[in-house]
């Protein structure tokens, strides 16, 4: 499988940016999708998941009610909708294929990733 995210930019605090990954090479109808982020000298975290059809999604708390996570099944594509940003949303972005274990979500295949920088 491979993944394409894009998107990314700079905005300012309160600003809104769309994240889309495009997948190829698998069956994207089958996939959990989600997405992380990895801020300098920080790890990778979890941001958002979204089942195969759409219908769960799972978020982190730091990213509740401000970003809203999307797929369309036709175009092989996730989205990432991020309103209301903050400063502390600046990291690089990554897409990915991902499961849940019971305790974390972790990623089985990645995209590129997608910087994005939250000015204040």
């Amino acid at each position: 499988v491979q993944l394409q995210a894009s998107g990314g930019g700079l905005v300012q605090a309160g600003g809104s940016l769309r994240l889309s990954c495009a997948a190829s090479g698998g069956t994207f109808g089958t996939y959990f999708m989600g997405w992380f982020r990895q801020a300098p000298g920080k790890e990778r975290e979890f941001v958002a998941a979204i089942s195969t059809t759409g219908g769960n999604v799972w978020y982190s708390d730091s990213v509740k009610g401000r970003f809203t996570i999307s797929r369309d099944n036709a175009k092989n594509t996730v989205y990432l909708q991020m309103n209301s940003l903050k400063p502390e949303d600046t990291a690089v972005y990554y897409c990915a294929v991902v499961r849940w274990d019971g305790r974390i979500w972790s990623g089985r295949y990645w995209g590129q990733g997608t910087q994005v920088t939250v000015s204040s």
